[in-house]
């Protein structure tokens, strides 16, 4: 009889220590899914958040000739590179890129593009191998197969070039050395291991006819490319932070900048790419880690046009370049 009420006990034992388990597990995996939910449900606010800011920055750009009692621009002046927006659930900066800021992929010179890759970071070997690489595409097909075209062969699904002018930046992914991190933007660590985002060709290069580039939103790769030495480039991000360059203003300035000088401008165009990045608000008033971002292409019409703006590209998620216009 004292075996028999001790294996029961031994049973009563084994199953408590089963069904303890069973609902560790599945404590465990609910709070996972809630969490995962919430994240989840976080994301889509955020995303509806980014997109509700970018429609704004649209307004803010319509009402430009706004003034306010002291004359200063009550939305939006042009030269101004970012809008900062606040929510009752979280905040979101707006960044403007025209177009005409950066080099056209289909007529720069291979020097430009050389002195652009430079400058954005990677090593004169590779920045040759692309630089060849985005000339071999751009240009009419050689006789027979050329190098470019044997190495795209060669891939899994295979391809050639295009061999005529790209009619997508993200085209430039498929040239030989491209690498999404490179096309986009990465984060890459600093001296003291910080993380810090660099940029990428997609805020340096556009498909879009540019003959000057607009000195107050050009990247400072993009500076550099067009023949500044690093002392102007330095003196041109120091001056449009103070204020944006006005003609006046850069004509004063550019004894000092040689040749090149003569590749800058002050305008943006008609064609702009509006990346907003939002970040929700938690409960006890610290912004969340949580961004989403958003951008858009847009054409902006003359008023006498059916519609203010034309949104040729939109683009949900995250595949935009990582670092700012400084």
């Amino acid at each position: 009889m004292t075996s028999r009420k001790g294996g029961a006990l031994l049973t009563v034992l084994w199953l408590s220590a089963a069904l303890s388990a069973i609902a560790f597990s599945v404590a465990t995996t609910v709070r996972g899914e809630l969490e995962r939910a919430a994240t989840a449900a976080d994301g889509v606010k955020g995303y509806f958040l980014a997109r509700g800011a970018l429609q704004r920055a649209l307004l803010y750009i319509q009402w430009m000739e706004f003034r306010n009692p002291d004359g200063t621009p009550r939305y939006w002046a042009p030269g101004t590179p970012r809008l900062h927006f606040e929510f009752p659930n979280g905040s979101a900066d707006v960044d403007l890129i025209p177009e005409s800021a950066k080099l056209n992929v289909n007529t720069a010179r291979p020097e430009e593009l050389f002195t652009l890759l430079q400058a954005l970071g990677v090593d004169p070997g590779r920045a040759s191998e692309i630089t060849s690489a985005i000339v071999d595409w751009r240009n009419p097909a050689p006789q027979g197969v050329s190098e470019f075209d044997g190495h795209y062969l060669g891939l899994n699904p295979s391809f050639r070039a295009r061999h005529a002018s790209m009619e997508e930046i993200e085209e430039i992914l498929l040239v030989k050395g491209m690498t999404p991190e490179l096309f986009h933007g990465a984060y890459v660590r600093d001296a003291e291991g910080r993380l810090s985002p660099r940029s990428g060709l997609r805020d340096c290069l556009s498909i879009y006819p540019a003959g000057q580039v607009d000195v107050n939103f050009a990247h400072p790769a993009v500076l550099a490319a067009v023949g500044l030495p690093p002392d102007a480039v330095a003196a041109v991000v120091a001056t449009r932070r103070l204020q944006p360059f006005q003609p006046a203003s850069l004509q004063a300035l550019a004894a000092n900048f040689g040749p090149a000088a003569g590749r800058l401008a002050v305008g943006a165009g008609s064609i702009y790419t509006l990346r907003a990045t939002a970040r929700l608000r938690l409960s006890n008033g610290q912004p969340s880690d949580l961004k989403r971002t958003v951008a858009a292409l847009v054409k902006f019409a003359p008023s006498t046009k059916d519609a203010p703006y034309h949104i040729l590209r939109w683009y949900d998620q995250g595949a935009l370049g990582m670092g700012d216009i400084q």
